[in-house]
């Protein structure tokens, strides 16, 4: 029998649940099994592809094209597993397919109520997740916390399965212990609540992992450990910490990973946590620093973080192997369209990366940075939006076509560089926008002339995609021949992927985001060249 193991949050959300469901995942696989994630979202939306990231964080694309919540980002960096639509629940997903049962007579003429339907859906899904990843256990998040209207029927599920086969399925809360200034101690009332809140649901923890700026005194342990009748091996310390891959070492320094298996009443069949613990170690000690810097918008929202993650932990990953300690600096690309002189502040830095984004606001403010890292050899990465920007940039400063653009910023130009995607015309025209852009991997075949085969080292590649527009093929040849390299090409679809600017140092774009698919001990190819070109600029 597969095991179970539900991650819930207590007291507030934003305090790290997503990296400890990854970080339990790790672990576990480093014990020797076969493990599983699994997000569960309470938002009706069918996916996240139409929040707005500044308000909800990066949309993460799967291999097969599901517009995730970014926690599906940190399962895979942690686990190095391949996510799908499997591995992301919303209630909007669960109440879309008990309607449609319900209209095709699937129910046998039974009147559908929402308990137990709704919970009985979402536990098809998430036994449906366990036998297509073939996991010997699988590790879920719920989204929020325990005291939200909207989490219980997920709860209820997950009641229902810990009803049915107590012996295989758990549950781990995640609980922030506040420090008031004033008092300068931690305070365990908030995760006392949070507790008995878990608790009026039928359900009771079997592990409390416990968030604080501090590791977590003996006494806290001691009394979190009377109020919900644990062992106080079961509360794990979990204290803020200097980087995100530092959690998995830092909950198996209380042997969290071991106590989990004997819960569980299973046996570790290996123990290495080696690479991992190495990882996290080097990263402490790295003292020369490189300064990339992201020029895009949604910079003035709350979190530049949550909108780039995979972005900048693409950035981090490839620094760290070359032994740099990375600084970010981020760049609003519309203060340069109010005053081009601020572009000098460019020259501080070893490289520049436009990313992904959509819309025209600060589209010009990245067309000119563009054009200002081309002109004066300063390494540029371009992703997706960033790809289409270094285009329309070289179309106008290098041959000259003075209106170039997109027809996602501009509907009437007259060169179109970048246009709508042959499938996009009625999509976009019936505004069926939900999960219709080009998602997921697709193939490309590299020139090998060019700087992107040169770092994957092969000339087929696959790469994931979020877009609705495309180089147009009708200036291919006269961009070729003005000096932009095509260098990726998916030949099926005949879409260009990559486009390189000869006599350039690195000035390289990519359609696809190649973010999606770099790996703390695997960084991404293109990032870590465009990181060592980087490097040789400083």
């Amino acid at each position: 029998m597969a095991k179970y193991i539900f991650v819930v949050g207590g007291v507030m959300s934003s305090i790290g649940k997503g990296v400890a469901a990854a970080s339990i995942g790790n672990i576990l696989q480093s014990k020797g099994y076969r493990v599983a994630n699994i997000k569960c979202d309470m938002y009706v939306n069918v996916d996240a592809g139409t929040i707005r990231p500044a308000e909800h964080g990066e949309v993460f694309v799967g291999e097969d094209g599901i517009e995730a919540d970014q926690d599906l980002g940190n399962y895979e960096r942690f686990t190095n597993n391949v996510c799908t639509r499997d591995n992301y629940i919303t209630t909007g997903q669960v109440y879309q397919e008990v309607i449609r049962r319900e209209r095709n007579l699937e129910y046998g003429g039974e009147d559908v109520e929402v308990v137990p339907d709704i919970p009985n859906e979402i536990i098809r899904r998430i036994k449906l997740c366990r036998k297509k990843d073939n996991a010997e256990i699988v590790v879920i998040e719920f989204g929020g916390t325990v005291g939200e209207y909207q989490l219980l029927l997920f709860l209820e599920a997950a009641r229902m399965m810990k009803s049915a086969n107590p012996a295989d399925v758990f549950f781990v809360m995640v609980s922030y212990l506040p420090t008031p200034s004033l008092l300068g101690e931690q305070k365990s009332k908030p995760t006392q609540f949070a507790i008995r809140t878990l608790n009026s649901a039928g359900i009771a923890p079997d592990f409390i992992l416990c968030r604080a700026d501090q590791p977590v005194t003996p006494d806290i342990k001691h009394t979190i450990s009377t109020v919900c009748s644990l062992p106080e091996e079961r509360i794990i310390s979990a204290p803020d910490i200097y980087s995100i891959y530092d959690v998995p070492v830092n909950f198996e320094k209380e042997h969290f990973g071991e106590i989990v298996l004997r819960t569980m009443g299973l046996k570790a069949r290996k123990k290495d946590l080696a690479e991992w613990t190495k990882l996290s170690q080097k990263i402490k000690k790295i003292s020369k620093k490189t300064t990339i810097g992201i020029v895009g918008k949604y910079f003035n929202f709350k979190s530049c973080r949550d909108t780039y993650i995979s972005v900048i932990e693409a950035i981090n990953h490839a620094s760290w192997a070359e032994n740099r300690r990375p600084e970010i600096l981020w760049l609003d690309s519309e203060k340069y369209e109010a005053n081009q002189k601020q572009l000098k502040e460019l020259d501080k830095l070893d490289g520049i990366i436009v990313p992904g984004g959509f819309g025209k606001r600060g589209t010009e403010g990245m067309i000119l940075a563009a054009e200002y890292a081309r002109k004066h050899k300063i390494p540029y990465f371009g992703l997706c939006l960033g790809m289409q920007i270094l285009t329309i940039s070289f179309a106008r400063h290098v041959l000259g076509l003075k209106d170039a653009n997109s027809t996602e910023l501009n509907s009437k130009t007259k060169n179109p560089v970048i246009c709508t995607m042959s499938d996009q015309v009625e999509t976009i025209k019936n505004k069926q926008y939900g999960g219709s852009m080009r998602l997921g991997a697709y193939p490309a075949s590299l020139a090998k002339n060019s700087l992107s085969y040169k770092a994957y080292g092969a000339v087929e590649i696959s790469e994931r995609h979020r877009h609705r527009y495309e180089f147009n093929n009708r200036y291919k040849e006269t961009l070729r021949k003005g000096g932009l390299r095509i260098a990726g090409t998916n030949h099926g679809l005949d879409l260009v992927e990559i486009v390189e600017v000869e006599g350039h140092p690195w000035m390289v774009g990519t359609q696809f985001h190649p973010e999606f698919k770099s790996r703390p001990l695997k960084p991404h190819p293109l990032f870590r060249d465009f990181i060592r070109t980087a490097i040789r600029k400083r």
